[in-house]
């Protein structure tokens, strides 16, 4: 565990993830605290804090909870990989996993693409909204 254990309160300011939305992420399994306090509370490690932030940047991309789930599995399986060990993948398995990873890579790029177009359009219209405030106020 890198760093100190942190309790859901600092998570939340660090993430900028409210309580209520990391609680949801622990029931549906995206998130689970690595660790417990000597009273029974969840701590957090750094790798959960990092966890949290992959779930929330995939969120307003436009990516659903099962599409964040089949990721972090995808990612998860790869890094627990380790060759001549019972957590070697079979290569078809690896290829499918490393394809997998990509496609979420790419379909998150054509979202940020598309993002940008809809900002630019915005923008635009800001501009349009603004010279014409303008315009309007100008004296004859």
């Amino acid at each position: 565990m890198a760093g100190r254990p942190m309790q859901i309160g600092e998570v939340a300011a660090r993430t900028e993830l409210s309580l209520r939305t990391i609680r949801q992420y622990e029931d549906s399994g995206l998130v689970v605290p690595s660790a417990a306090s000597p009273g029974g509370f969840p701590l957090y490690t750094d790798a959960d804090v990092s966890r949290l932030m992959v779930v929330r940047r995939m969120k307003p991309l436009g990516f659903t909870l099962e599409e964040t789930r089949e990721l972090l599995t995808a990612v998860d399986r790869l890094a627990a990989e380790r060759a001549g060990t019972d957590t070697e993948l079979d290569p078809d398995e690896r290829a499918a996993l490393v394809t997998r990873v990509r496609r979420y890579e790419q379909a998150a790029a054509e979202r940020v693409a598309e993002l940008r177009a809809q900002l630019s359009r915005a923008e635009e219209f800001a501009d349009s909204l603004r010279r014409t405030r303008l315009t309007a106020a100008a004296p004859a």
